[in-house]
């Protein structure tokens, strides 16, 4: 199952950036996952009650793959939200980028028709935003990470009558979601790694500030470098980025000519979510191989950027070499 492009749009900002990179589809592992995500999302929401939902009979600890037991009874026709296990992580807001291990299963019969758990990576949905489910919109702000969160979720609050004749969910079923809350990350979200010495004078000086405001980017009087550039500012112990992966990132972009930004993440107060086949060759080359949760600074030559095509009646000019901080958040 395919999670629905709608998680993949690309901010506007970065537009410019994609229309440049390879015609690849996006191979990153994030795009397997679907069932949160409705065809036709219904809009709505309900009462919220304590119960019931089934037994988690194996896999009871946070993270763990659960093994959950078939809906006894009939199920309630409100939302049903379980505290399993309380998190004491970072609070998730309405509009944040929530990062979760999950899996899904149908009430009556126990079948399971999805979970994150066996491709060996959290999902991450903008969450309270009608991009996904709304019994996930609803029952999941306000928790915590590190939180383990059941949910039953009847059909008006899940996919509706209509179903998902994909993932076997008829209209009238009640979903039986496990989620386990990893991370949430919104718009003041930064990298949060190791310092590294910056002692390079013939290289931009990026700025350490963790603060979720964006850092200084000082660009030398020198002769811009005709290779790519791929540096630390803060090393992250999360893991290595592959070429196939997604990734949600904070970044700023400037001119090496004159240090002027023209492009920029906290400016709009969005996260960017992309695949690194649909970016500029210097980026998806100077981000693979980097961890998640550091800051890197990228030095981009024209030909690993935009060349003598630069996008039009914007600020970068033909020959152009770009430089970024790019934020690693998170792997999609």
């Amino acid at each position: 199952m395919r999670r629905r492009s709608l998680l993949f749009a690309v901010p506007a900002g970065l537009l410019t950036l994609a229309a440049c990179g390879d015609d690849k589809t996006d191979k990153g592992s994030a795009s397997k996952s679907s069932s949160p995500v409705p065809t036709d999302s219904p809009q709505q929401s309900g009462k919220i009650v304590s119960g019931p939902v089934p037994d988690i009979t194996a896999g009871k600890k946070w993270g763990e793959k659960p093994t959950v037991a078939k809906g006894s009874g009939t199920p309630s026709s409100d939302l049903a939200v379980k505290n399993v296990l309380p998190g004491s992580g970072v609070t998730v807001a309405k509009g944040d980028h929530l990062q979760a291990n999950y899996l899904g299963q149908i009430w009556s019969s126990a079948k399971v028709f999805d979970n994150s758990y066996d491709r060996g990576a959290p999902a991450i949905f903008q969450i309270g935003m009608g991009q996904v489910i709304p019994g996930w919109d609803q029952a999941l702000v306000g928790k915590k990470a590190g939180s383990r969160v059941e949910l039953a979720i009847p059909p008006a609050l899940g996919y509706g009558e209509q179903g998902n004749e994909q993932a076997g969910i008829k209209g009238t079923d009640t979903l039986v979601f496990v989620v386990d809350i990893v991370d949430s990350f919104n718009a003041k979200s930064s990298a949060r790694g190791k310092k590294v010495a910056q002692e390079d004078k013939a290289l931009p000086k990026v700025g350490t500030n963790t603060d979720g405001k964006a850092p200084s980017i000082d660009v030398p009087k020198t002769a811009a470098p005709t290779k790519l550039v791929s540096e630390y500012v803060l090393e992250g112990d999360g893991a290595v980025v592959k070429e196939t992966d997604s990734l949600l990132v904070q970044y700023k972009g400037v001119l090496w000519a004159d240090g002027k930004e023209f492009d920029s993440s906290y400016q709009r107060e969005q996260l960017a979510q992309f695949g690194l086949s649909q970016v500029v060759k210097g980026w998806a080359q100077g981000l693979t191989g980097k961890k998640v949760g550091s800051r890197v600074l990228i030095v981009v030559p024209p030909a690993l950027g935009y060349g003598d095509k630069p996008p039009q009646d914007g600020p970068i000019k033909k020959d152009s070499t770009l430089v970024f901080s790019v934020d690693i958040l998170a792997k999609m």
